[in-house]
């Protein structure tokens, strides 16, 4: 009787654990509804330029920074006995209240600085949630891993809620700007929000049955400066530290080009906006199957080259969209519309296909006690290295000479875009292969991966001049050398 106790509270605690991820991811999925009507509300209404839009696109993704900072504090501060769920509900609540507030702005005082002010407290909000349903996913996906689930299922099941609700948000989002003020489908997502918040303040966190760190809840600061200790030592891993560097790499050394796209396609094209509305629901469908192909197949792929396959297909996209623009498919009979629909939105979204199997790869190596910490501190580098990206774009653009009445050097611009897509590849090396290979294989394959980086980190640790900097990449090193017994001479 007992067992069978014990196992009904297991599945009781599985339900609410997904009924509570369900909902969280569902609703972070679903922000596109509100963001993809923000972008035709500065284009058309406060009449931005491409480059505008794309640095406010991007700059008010600098809450997402802080990833590390909220983690920390989601995993050491205790809030009545909790640690995760009141953290979803404080982000749920500064969504609710930003995104009422610039629904029930008086049209006479909406200005981009107003605006971007209040994208960022929307923004903080989604963070917080964010980290907090990322350490819940990496919590339990750590005790299905070691029980009998499969590897994966939780970061499946959370991504598949995602992708239907930023197909659905898409969906909608691109019909309803044409047929509801800005102002109503902003306070639709408030009230959504709202929800959010009432219903996880509901919900004791006991009834997750998440692990407990041993010894309780301690001290604040200490609690702190526990976690630092554990992150410090997790990022001291060599296979987490090198993973993390190239995954964010991938993504900053490209140039992209979003806003300059979406300018092309609504003003030099004349595209209606519910043709960029159902690109963008292809592409969450995409995200969608990609989710369950990833969990039935593909989750046994090395993660390595699961990774360099993506990275090799984004530039192929790219590459098909210098044909684009030089229109070789409307020569040949495809309309623009299908192609915006399928091709871009599919490119769109296959970096996010990235994020699956190397989130899964993170929640494997990740010690136990810093989940949240990790992956918030994943999160932080993938959300600046994005940033970096559209700077990045702004600056190519400019230097092209692209704008939103000129789009005559848009098409050297995207081959630009393709070619530092490829670059990462070089590196690929970072990402450790088969987790189960055999010991001396693995060894083997470590210093393959660590001896062609030892060159550039002993030139960083030459070169930085404050000696607590110095200090630390000699240590890192020393671990290195010491954990994998590898001749540096």
């Amino acid at each position: 009787m007992a067992s069978q106790g014990g196992g009904g509270d297991g599945r009781a605690a599985q339900a609410v654990t997904k009924w509570v991820l369900g909902l969280g991811f569902w609703v972070q999925g679903f922000r596109c509804f509100p963001w993809t009507v923000v972008n035709f509300y500065l284009k058309d209404g406060l009449g931005v330029s491409p480059s505008t839009l794309q640095l406010l696109q991007h700059s008010t993704n600098l809450p997402m920074v802080g990833k590390p900072l909220y983690g920390l504090v989601s995993d050491a501060v205790y809030l009545r006995g909790q640690h995760r769920l009141p953290y979803i509900a404080l982000g749920a609540l500064l969504q609710a209240l930003s995104w009422f507030c610039i629904a029930l702005m008086p049209p006479t005082i909406v200005s981009v600085p107003t605006l971007t002010l209040l994208l960022l407290l929307s923004n903080l909000g989604a963070a917080i949630a964010e980290v907090a349903n990322d350490a819940i996913v990496a919590e339990a996906g750590r005790q299905a891993h070691q029980g009998s689930a499969p590897s994966g299922h939780l970061q499946s099941f959370a991504w598949m809620f995602g992708a239907s609700a930023g197909a659905l948000g898409n969906l909608l989002g691109g019909v309803a700007v044409n047929q509801l003020p800005p102002s109503s489908i902003f306070f639709i997502f408030g009230v959504l929000a709202a929800a959010q918040f009432l219903v996880t303040a509901a919900i004791p966190e006991r009834a997750l049955n998440l692990p407990q760190k041993k010894g309780g809840v301690s001290n604040k600061s200490s609690g702190i400066r526990r976690q630092i200790s554990e992150l410090s030592m997790a990022l001291r891993k060599p296979e987490i530290f090198f993973s993390i560097a190239w995954f964010a790499l991938s993504y900053a050394v490209v140039p992209i080009l979003m806003g300059t796209m979406f300018y092309y396609q609504t003003q030099h094209l004349n595209l209606d906006p519910s043709v960029l509305g159902l690109s963008k629901v292809f592409g969450q469908l995409a995200v969608l199957a990609w989710s369950i192909a990833y969990n039935r197949r593909f989750k046994r792929v090395p993660t390595r080259k699961l990774l360099a396959a993506l990275q090799g297909t984004i530039a192929l996209f790219m590459l098909s969209d210098a044909l684009f623009v030089d229109g070789f498919y409307r020569r040949i009979g495809l309309p623009d519309a299908a192609y915006v629909v399928f091709f871009s939105g599919l490119q769109e979204v296959l970096f996010l296909f990235k994020v699956l199997p190397f989130s899964v790869l993170m929640a494997q190596l990740c010690p136990a006690g810093c989940e949240g910490s990790l992956m918030a501190f994943l999160m932080s580098a993938l959300a600046l290295a994005t940033i970096v990206s559209g700077y990045l774009g702004v600056a190519l653009a400019a230097y092209i000479g692209v704008s939103g009445n000129d789009f005559s050097g848009l098409r050297k611009a995207v081959l630009v875009e393709a070619a530092c897509t490829l670059a990462p590849l070089w590196l690929v090396s970072w990402i450790p292969g088969d987790r189960r290979p055999e010991k001396k294989q693995q060894g083997d394959e470590t210093i393959k991966h660590h001896r062609g980086v030892r060159s550039l980190i002993s030139t960083l640790v030459a070169a930085v001049r404050p000696s607590s900097v110095k200090l630390l990449l000699s240590d890192f090193l020393q671990q290195m050398n010491s954990r994998h017994s590898i001749d540096w001479s």
